[in-house]
């Protein structure tokens, strides 16, 4: 395992791989049940084979993700890890609720302080509420207290909005999404540059694009990979090409099986930065160009969408959408599609058009709309 170290702490040094803990393993189809004997066996394999950075957050798994880890990180291992949160902003109405919520994480995770602590998934609209009731104060009262030692912010908006964020204060960190499809997207390259330039480390999430980049990859981006004289999987390629920047200093995966964690390990001992040769990355760039061509909807199955009021599940209804196109199978999505989602009414069809989902995505999905394309399309397969 390699480590690196932000800028504000180069005493600490954060594993290049980190673990997420929004994708864990769960029980009866509910992300909110989740199967403690397995994500306990995978987060503590990947602690004792040299992953130190755990990331959670308060709505990850339904709410149940903090407690979760609490639970992971006893018999010693908390003392182990770098513990990473993040604050639920949309909650709070007033000064207190800072505080609140702060409080509730801390004893969800059974822990006297946060080692990074975010403000999480910022967009213009979130950073504006926040900063006006007096978050920065909050952040710093709560760091000379002691209940947290490094802060932040998640973010998923517009560069400009990125900027104006890093401009209005020293942070210590900032977790923006990026990976070799979303180099223009949100914060994208040029935000992990402008952070870095400041002095401010980045971490990076979904790296494999909420896996879209790993499963059932086409034969044409089967054979490009195959050019490469090094032999790597598409996730090792994610991975690889997110590490080659030196400026990101832990790549988030949210890891579903203990397979996913024992491969990301062993992998991880190749995540160096600047070891990309040019004809690795103009591979990289050929695929990216495919992908293009073919993805139809920028979704990254985070959920922040759920729960829909109408009940359509929104993600899944996007994946079956996507993967009919990308991977030139409409009629297996459209079998899928009827099987379980319109026979079990959580299809798109059943979108009342309330909008709620629209502020809640932090891909800036117009989600109404694009429901409606993917359910023509995927009730047109014969």
């Amino acid at each position: 395992m390699h480590y690196r170290s932000f800028p504000c702490a180069p005493d600490k040094k954060i594993s290049v791989l980190g673990f997420g803990c929004m994708r864990l393993p769960h029980l009866n189809n509910d992300s909110g049940q989740i199967n403690d004997e397995e994500a306990l066996k995978m987060v503590r394999y990947a602690i004792d084979n040299g992953v130190n950075y755990i990331d959670t957050a308060y709505p990850y798994h339904k709410g149940t993700s903090e407690k979760f880890v609490a639970r992971a990180l006893k018999n010693g291992y908390r003392e182990k890890v770098y513990l990473a949160t993040k604050h639920p902003v949309w909650l709070v109405e007033e000064y207190a609720d800072f505080e609140k919520y702060l409080n509730e994480q801390l004893a969800n995770l059974e822990t006297d302080y946060i080692d990074f602590y975010m403000l999480h998934a910022l967009s213009a609209e979130r950073w504006q509420k926040i900063r006006d009731l007096g978050v920065i104060k909050f952040l710093e009262e709560a760091r000379a207290k002691g209940k947290i030692n490094h802060f932040g912010f998640s973010f998923h908006d517009e560069l400009a909005v990125f900027k104006e964020i890093i401009n209005s204060y020293p942070w210590d960190f900032a977790q923006i999404q990026l990976n070799f499809m979303d180099t223009e997207y949100q914060a994208g390259l040029e935000g992990l540059n402008y952070a870095a330039d400041r002095g401010i480390g980045v971490i990076v999430m979904e790296p494999l694009r909420g896996g879209s980049l790993t499963r059932s990859v086409p034969n044409d981006i089967k054979d490009i990979w195959e050019k490469a004289e090094t032999k790597r999987t598409p996730a090792e390629w994610c991975f690889k090409w997110v590490a080659n920047h030196p400026s990101v200093v832990t790549i988030l995966s949210g890891m579903s099986t203990i397979e996913q964690v024992e491969e990301n390990v062993t992998k991880a001992d190749d995540f160096l930065a600047n070891s990309l040769t040019d004809f690795e990355l103009e591979l990289i760039t050929q695929v990216r160009n495919i992908y293009i061509e073919r993805t139809k909807v920028n979704c990254t199955a985070c959920e922040y969408c759920l729960p829909c009021p109408a009940g359509v599940a929104i993600p899944k209804v996007f994946t079956l959408y996507n993967n009919a196109n990308i991977y030139n199978d409409l009629e297996g999505a459209s079998r899928s599609y009827k099987a379980f989602m319109i026979e079990k009414e959580i299809d798109a069809s059943k979108c009342v058009e309330c909008n709620k989902c629209l502020s809640a995505c932090p891909q800036n999905i117009k989600i109404p709309t694009v429901l409606k394309e993917a359910h023509s399309y995927l009730t047109k397969a014969k």
